[in-house]
């Protein structure tokens, strides 16, 4: 089992151990999987929401004589309280806030800009810093040669994934800086006019056109970029 595989397991349930073998060899997936257990414990305590005693009020019995004698009675009903609703009416909420935050689906963004930097909040295990390079079968799935050639001289390249922007597929890719992981996204089907610079609380970056498409490279505050993005350039090649 390889990175991507065991990542994509543990994302679906964190409590899938299936990957003991690898995990026990590599320490960029023990991370990721300390941090999918933390969070998954978080939003299981987040769910356990306070709620008022469940009290059903009994209402009053209606009877009435209707000319043909008939009794209605309506001693059954009941009126659910309140707070009940509103408790029910959060837990409902947070978990869809919770399902959009990890798998952005249905939000929508102003610009390419603000979806490239969302994205990145999508997928921390992303920027841990590594010295494993990705292997070349994961790397040739994530970039088969119908998207893009692509030469490793632009970095050692350390995660590679399939991800979504725009509604389209793009490799997600990710190799070591200066001052840590720098991200690679190429989109070959999302043209750009000139260089969109893109700014973070944390990082900088920039979306350059390149040829029909577009690459978003994306950076820790401090790190000289302009030598990777000329790497970059240099080393892409559409082949759609």
């Amino acid at each position: 089992m390889n990175c991507e595989d065991y990542r994509q397991q543990i994302s679906a349930d964190p409590s899938f151990d299936g990957g003991a073998g690898h995990l026990s060899e590599c320490r960029e997936c023990q991370a990721f999987r300390r941090e999918m257990l933390s969070l998954d414990e978080r939003i299981r305590r987040a769910m356990r929401l306070a709620v008022p005693e469940l009290s059903l009020p009994e209402l009053p019995g209606i009877d009435e004589a209707a000319d043909d004698g008939k009794v209605v009675s309506l001693d059954t009903a009941r009126r659910r309280p309140r707070a009940t609703w509103f408790a029910i009416a959060a837990t409902v909420m947070l978990a869809a806030l919770v399902g959009v935050r990890m798998l952005g689906v249905g939000v929508t963004y102003d610009s390419l800009a603000d979806e490239v930097l969302a994205h990145l909040d999508h997928e921390p295990a992303a920027l841990r810093p590594s010295t494993t390079p990705v292997a070349g079968d994961q790397l040739a799935r994530v970039v088969p040669a119908s998207v893009a050639e692509l030469d490793r001289s632009a970095g050692l390249i350390t995660y590679a994934r399939s991800c979504e922007i725009n509604g389209k597929t793009v490799p997600h890719l990710v190799i070591q800086g200066e001052h840590g992981p720098i991200t690679i996204l190429l989109m070959p089907d999302e043209p750009v006019a000139a260089a969109i610079q893109l700014d973070g609380e944390n990082i900088h970056g920039v979306i350059l056109p390149v040829g029909d498409g577009s690459v978003g490279i994306i950076g820790a505050r401090d790190e000289q970029l302009e030598r990777v993005e000329k790497n970059i350039l240099d080393s892409v090649r559409w082949s759609i």
